[in-house]
Order: structure tokens, then C-alpha cells, then sequence
């Protein structure tokens, strides 16, 4: 039964490309939105704190301040209203899943950028 999704998910869900990134790294995600019959294209710039699953099936999430507020989304890998990604700063972190972050302010919130 497991091998029968795997399959399918292999076989019919279309993959796109995008560039390598991980926990730590600042993002930019462009989305379309639909509002009715228009559509417009929003991005969401944050901190991706952990990717999530495999395959067809794998999420990544991303962490935003707006204003004093902190702000996640999920992203599916596989969207289809996903446009692009554009990676903005590589960083240098320890841990796969960066959950911690959510409760630094300030200067302990800085996340040192990785070279090369």
C-alpha cells in the first residue's frame, strides 16, 4: 500500500525546481494568490525553521516578524501556486529544526551567515 502511494506520488505530482536551502536560511517565497477571477503574485521573506517529510510530501516553515509580531507559515514543497524561491542569506546554525528561535529578541535573535 505504501509503495502504491509512493508511486503515484512520483509518477503524477509535477516537481519544479528550486534552489538548495535549510534551517537557518533567509527566503523568499513568491505565491499566487487568487481573489476571485484576478490573481497576484505575494511573497513571504523569513527564516526557514525546519523542512519537514519527504518526496511529494515534504513542508518547509518560515518564520517572519511583522512589526513586533511573529508570524509562520507552512509551505508544501509540491504547491502549485508556488513560483519561485529565491534564497536571500545561507545561515550557520547546529540543529535541523530551530524551534528555539521563536523565543530570542534582539541581538540573540541574529543568525551568523554562512561563507561559501
Amino acid at each position: 500500500m505504501n509503495s502504491l502511494v509512493k508511486f503515484v506520488q512520483d509518477e503524477f505530482v509535477e516537481k519544479k525546481e528550486y534552489p538548495q536551502f535549510g534551517a537557518g536560511d533567509t527566503i523568499t517565497v513568491y505565491y499566487e494568490i487568487r481573489e476571485g477571477d484576478k490573481k497576484r503574485t505575494q511573497f513571504f521573506r523569513g527564516v526557514v525553521l525546519q523542512r519537514k517529510g519527504s518526496g511529494s510530501s515534504e513542508t518547509f516553515t518560515i518564520r517572519k516578524m511583522s512589526g513586533i509580531v511573529g508570524v509562520e507559515r507552512i509551505f508544501p514543497i509540491n504547491l502549485p501556486a508556488l513560483q519561485k524561491i529565491e534564497v536571500n542569506k545561507r545561515g550557520k546554525v547546529r540543529r535541523a529544526r530551530i524551534f528555539y528561535f521563536r523565543d530570542l529578541t534582539g541581538r540573540k535573535a541574529r543568525i551568523k551567515e554562512r561563507r561559501g
